[in-house]
């Protein structure tokens, strides 16, 4: 198989770590080879935090080059539109519709960009966007919009969903597990039936 590569783009606090180690080890148990490398910048202070996520038969670098992302999957608007140069022509962008102010706007200095969806569209990206907020907050914490978020992306790949929910509970600790396996159902379902 060639190699697919996966951007996990958010802010500090988002839960992109995990998302990330849950990404790997649904790759991972199918078969592939991964590499995986973690950005973190300012991540405590809401700081961007990026992965990059490659996966195959053979991959020799983690890095993800502009215009090479088969998928980002984006936890905020404007990390979203801040990696979209990312993001291959023919490449899925998977948003949450949160808008988390980033330190800038919060102390005055600029102004968070309006009708970043649309932008986003007008550039050409295939874009699908969802409330994780609240799917998330359905499933029980508003802290689960990582996995609702993977459950979305999940369900345009080509992993089973039982290699899916096998990664969720090699990962995620037990007291969290019924939360995060119903995050990733909502996340899932919520895009197949779209």
């Amino acid at each position: 198989m060639a190699v697919k590569s996966i951007m996990i783009v958010g802010v500090g606090g988002q839960g992109t770590l995990l998302a990330s180690r849950l990404l790997g080890s649904a790759l991972i148990d199918s078969g592939y080879e991964v590499k995986v490398s973690e950005i973190h910048g300012m991540s405590q202070r809401g700081g961007s935090v990026v992965t990059y996520v490659k996966y195959g038969d053979e991959v020799f670098s983690p890095t993800i080059e502009q215009g090479e992302a088969d998928i980002i999957l984006a936890f905020e608007k404007l990390e979203a539109a801040r990696w979209l140069s990312f993001l291959k022509p023919d490449g899925k962008l998977v948003v949450n519709d949160q808008c988390i102010d980033p330190m800038p706007v919060i102390t005055g200095a600029a102004e968070y960009p309006q009708n970043i969806s649309e932008a986003i569209k007008a550039a050409g990206a295939s874009m699908i966007e969802l409330d994780a907020l609240s799917l998330a907050v359905k499933a029980g914490s508003a802290k689960a919009v990582n996995v609702v978020l993977i459950g979305a992306m999940a369900s345009h790949m080509q992993l089973s969903y039982e290699t899916w929910i096998n990664a969720i509970k090699n990962t995620v600790p037990e007291k969290f597990l019924d939360m995060n396996l119903e995050a990733f159902r909502l996340g899932y379902e919520h895009e197949k039936s779209c």
